[in-house]
């Protein structure tokens, strides 16, 4: 009986409770919140993600400093945005940006011949194992499917008949909605991240089609595809080069414009650099990933 009378009150018991929950917290808390993420968000990469490593806005960069691009075409308007901002915050610096393609930049990037590229598909596994980090740049990057603006096509086309286009499984525009007129689709290399990306999200990781109408560039690049779809042929490429194209047009998907939210074909564009990056690397991707950085993306978007 004395015991119980001698006992702190019950209130006591959970106050203390209380202030231990609040200190184990504060300390281990806020460490799992610092935890990197994926740097791989979409494409259902996550068995083969990597940690995000965060990079900082440098106060300042040593004058003479260059650091060399490569890599994916679909960056090149950000690239050379983030060059002009880059340079012009820090003086006597110089990011010299060069497009191929995204295998071609990897590549490169491999062999020591540049510093950093752009990639419009994710990482492969095996990639990742030879010490490639990516960085997401650009989220929800759409995909556009175009046709000139003399095809007869009217409508938009449903995901289902995009897939049979480009496996070449639908070969003539009336099965569609269009005039009785074979179908050319118009094909990226492929070592195009664009072709890749689109192989994916597009046909659900199918073949393209081959031989017949379908026509494969020599080159990834966007204007020869453009200056190739004619009355007849239909092609794919990042759609913030073509949005404001005037001898093209970009259709709908399953009734979705790709200004839509959920437009279906979209993916990310990403930085990747290998093993420890140098402070140049450093330098562009803390430049890159700030609120400055993310603005110049924004205006290369509009001047597309």
């Amino acid at each position: 009986m004395s015991s119980s009378k001698n006992s702190p009150p019950p209130i006591v018991y959970i106050a203390g409770a209380l202030a231990l929950g609040a200190i184990a917290y504060s300390v281990f808390g806020d460490r799992a919140a610092k935890l990197p993420v994926s740097s791989d968000n979409n494409n259902g990469d996550r068995p083969n993600s990597q940690p995000q490593v965060a990079f900082d806005l440098p106060n300042a960069v040593p004058a003479g400093t260059i650091l060399k691009i490569g890599g994916s075409t679909s960056l090149a308007q950000v690239n050379q945005s983030l060059k002009i901002s880059f340079e012009k915050k820090f003086p006597g610096v110089r990011a010299i940006p060069q497009a191929s393609s995204s295998s071609q930049g990897l590549t490169d990037l491999a062999a020591g011949s540049i510093d950093l590229t752009g990639i419009s598909r994710t990482l492969t596994a095996a990639e990742k194992s030879q010490g490639l980090v990516s960085v997401p740049i650009v989220s929800q990057d759409k995909i556009a499917i175009v046709i000139g603006n003399n095809n007869d096509l009217r409508t938009g086309l449903t995901s289902y008949q995009v897939t049979k286009i480009f496996t070449g499984e639908v070969n003539n525009w009336s099965q569609v909605g269009g005039k009785d007129l074979p179908i050319r689709p118009i094909l990226r290399p492929t070592n195009s991240g664009t072709h890749q990306s689109f192989q994916e999200v597009g046909l659900k990781g199918k073949s393209f089609g081959s031989g017949g109408n379908f026509k494969i560039l020599d080159r990834d690049a966007t204007t020869p595809l453009l200056q190739a779809l004619g009355a007849d042929g239909i092609g794919y490429a990042t759609f913030a080069q073509v949005a404001k194209q005037s001898t093209v047009r970009s259709i709908a998907i399953d009734g979705i414009a790709p200004e839509a939210d959920n437009y279906p074909y979209k993916r990310t564009l990403a930085y990747v650099y290998k093993g420890q990056p140098n402070d140049a690397v450093k330098a562009f991707l803390g430049f890159a990933t700030s609120s400055k950085g993310q603005k110049s993306i924004a205006r290369s978007a509009r001047k597309q």
